[in-house]
């Protein structure tokens, strides 16, 4: 079986691998790690004959390769979380993968392939699955943090500025200027918080829209984000996001 995995984390894709050579009958012909790099394959070469693809991409959210190309091979998705994401999957007839991915849950996911009519996932059941998953009431708009680790507090989202990696630490920095921890990754966030509000800059930081000051040119065609609050470093929008980067800021995500 000819498999395409879409994933941005390199041990997560080679774990991947590692499973699917456990199984057999499993030929990896490419491994690909961005939505970019996914629809220029799928514009040049012949489906494969099935996916494994991950939610979060480090240049958004891979459900946006949907609105670009037309994949009609059976699909399984990974995901790091299943708070909501999957009773969405389960309704839409869209298998998952939880990470760490294991191979008993692979097989499962291959059982239930076989299972499907025709063994493909019509385009439909995406279409229904990303508008299942992009309901703004699916969305976080509170969350629990711990405080010195002796109670937890209310944080509400809209109040969030931007959340960054620091230190190894995922945290939440706050329109007034107070800064909280996060247990969650960037990447369980960026799935969590409603896409209209928030946007995943790069690899280290999510920004809220509503704390946006200003946006400047940058070398190599890329955005520097300023914000209201005070950022250490510079919030770089690399040159292939620009566009999803304005559209997103003008109320087109």
């Amino acid at each position: 079986m000819r498999a395409l995995i879409i994933e941005d984390e390199t041990l997560a894709a080679r774990h991947l691998q590692s499973v699917l050579n456990e199984i057999g009958n499993f030929q990896v012909i490419a491994v690909l790690d961005s939505i970019i790099t996914t629809i220029e394959w799928f514009e040049t070469n012949p489906h494969p004959d099935l996916v494994f693809m991950d939610i979060h991409l480090a240049d958004g959210s891979a459900f946006k390769i949907f609105e670009h190309i037309n994949i009609t091979c059976p699909i399984i998705f990974a995901t790091a979380y299943d708070e909501y994401a999957v009773k969405a999957f389960k309704v839409n007839s869209v298998d998952y993968l939880l990470k760490p991915v294991t191979r008993e849950a692979v097989e499962r996911a291959l059982d239930k392939l076989k299972r499907l009519t025709g063994g493909t996932v019509e385009q439909t059941d995406i279409r229904q699955l990303i508008a299942s998953l992009t309901k703004e009431k699916l969305y976080k708009t509170h969350f629990l943090v711990s405080v010195k680790g002796s109670k937890l507090i209310p944080l509400v989202a809209q109040d969030i500025a931007y959340i960054l990696i620091e230190d190894g630490l995922v945290k939440a920095k706050t329109n007034d200027g107070k800064s909280y921890i996060f247990e969650y990754t960037l990447d369980e966030l960026s799935g969590m918080l409603n896409p209209s509000v928030f946007f995943r800059a790069n690899r280290q930081f999510i920004i809220s829209r509503n704390a946006i000051k200003e946006v400047d040119f940058y070398f190599n065609n890329r955005l520097s984000v300023n914000l209201k609050v005070p950022v250490q470093e510079k919030i770089l929008i690399s040159k292939v996001r620009v566009s999803e980067f304005r559209e997103w800021f003008s109320g087109g995500i």
